[in-house]
Order: C-alpha cells, then structure tokens, then sequence
C-alpha cells in the first residue's frame, strides 16, 4: 500500500476544482502518467472509475448550505462515505472544514453498520471504530451533530477516476462524472439504490463540460507539474460543490421555499 493511500485521521490541503469536457479526460490522464499512477480503487476497475456515495448532513434551516452559498470564509460541512454500488462496511464520518483555500479534512472509519447509535453515544463504543487514533475525529463528528442538530438531508453519487502522485509526499487529481442525487433523511448510509435521479448538468457545469476535475496537495505548496497541467489544458479553477448542486435541484424539484435561502440558486456552486 502505497503511504498516500493509508488513511490520515486529519488531511490539511489545498483543492483546486475545474469542470472539463469528457473528451480531454484521457489526454489528461496520459499527461500526468509520468507523475502519477491510479489509486488502489481505480487500478481493481475496469473502466479506471468506481462509486463514491455521500449521505450529507445539515440543520434543520439548512446552516450549512446557506453559510456554502453566502461563500463565508471559515466554514465546514459534514458527511457519511461509502463506496460502491451496493456498500459494504466500514464506512467513513467526514467533517470537511474550510478557511479561505485550505481545507482541513477529518476522518473515521466506523465498522458498526447502525449509524444513528454510532451518533447517540458521547464516545465511541468499542470495537465501533477500525482504529482507535480516529476516535477524535468520530467524537468530533457527533459533537457537531448533536450541536447543530444536524440530520441526514441529501444523498449525492458519482464515479471517480482518481490518481495519486509518485514523486510528491501527497498530491492527487480526480475525475468524477455521473453525478445523481436523492433527499435522503435516515440515518443509512448504506441506501444508495438505483432511484438516484441524475443531475442537470445545465447550468452547473461550463459549457461543453461534465466533469469534475480535481487537484489536490498540501497546502505548503501545488507541484510543478499540476501548474504545468493547468497551463497546457487552459483550465480555469472555479468553485463546485456536490452537495450544493443536488441540494438545490432537489428544492427546486420538490418546489422547495427557496426565500428561505439568502442567496439566489445561481451561486450554488461558489467554492
């Protein structure tokens, strides 16, 4: 196993997002190959993509969306990820904290698959977690559940490709296309299924664009050969958020009152 693929209880870095059209994804894969190789996930699929789920979570007057759309500096959102079309344990607690362009990313890997007790409890039961030294991360997720009242509102899926680089400490770059959604209220991450309604990608994507490029490093500094990327493919960075982008087609679908938002749906992809 190669050491950017074990697991970091906490990952400070920097991400840079893009949207690209399909036809230039190969022809970026080629141009990173002498610096990088496919993750573990990627290189046991056969098209080079596998399935990352994410069951989302905010307060009831959706806090966390509207501090992602109001672009606030200092800001975090929270989330349960599994893999695969249908998930199998463990899966991982999520808190993604943002400041400014650096994201500080805290992670626990829990093997118990009933979710809402995992939450219910001020300290990890044991044997609930696949180690220990995540315990922090696992408190602190429930911490800020519990606080913020925050509950399960929003399952969101894609198929990634992703890469990890050979010649830097830590550095990464994802493909992710195929983005559905489904309002998903209970405390299951597990509940994928194939009722996911795709994404309309008018209007969240750039034109001629559908998918989702990633750079990611730490955050002391971008490799040379990412730079070199974003000037060969003429990329130009802007925000996207996954959560944002479902969240606001499933209000919009569901006639959801979107006065209760203090920004216009037009700004749900702000970084």
């Amino acid at each position: 196993m190669s050491r950017v693929d074990s697991p970091l209880p906490v990952l400070e870095r920097y991400e840079l997002k893009f949207t690209v059209p399909w036809h230039q994804v190969d022809a970026m894969c080629e141009f990173i190959s002498p610096y990088c190789q496919p993750d573990k996930h990627s290189a046991l699929s056969g098209d080079g993509f596998y399935q990352v789920n994410s069951l989302y979570f905010d307060t009831p007057e959706y806090l966390f969306l509207r501090n992602r759309l109001n672009g606030l500096e200092n800001r975090f959102n929270m989330r349960v990820r599994t893999y695969g079309p249908k998930p199998v344990l463990p899966y991982f607690l999520e808190v993604k904290q943002k400041r400014g362009d650096i994201i500080r990313k805290y992670r626990a890997r829990i093997k118990d698959p009933d979710l809402a007790k995992v939450l219910d409890h001020a300290v990890p039961s044991e044997g609930c977690l696949v180690s220990e030294g995540e315990a922090e991360n696992a408190a602190l997720f429930r911490r800020l559940a519990h606080t913020y009242n925050a509950q399960p509102v929003l399952m969101t899926s894609y198929r990634r490709r992703a890469f990890f680089s050979e010649c830097d400490d830590y550095a990464r770059v994802t493909f992710d296309v195929g983005l559905r959604f489904k309002p998903l209220t209970e405390y299951h991450p597990f509940d994928v299924g194939d009722d996911l309604a795709p994404s309309d990608v008018e209007g969240i994507f750039d034109e001629g664009a559908s998918v989702i490029l990633e750079l990611k490093c730490y955050s002391q500094y971008v490799p040379l050969w990412m730079v070199d990327m974003i000037r060969c493919f003429d990329l130009r960075r802007r925000g996207f958020s996954k959560y944002s982008a479902g969240a606001a087609q499933v209000f919009q679908r569901s006639k959801f009152d979107d006065s209760l938002m203090v920004s216009p749906w037009g700004d749900f992809n702000k970084e």
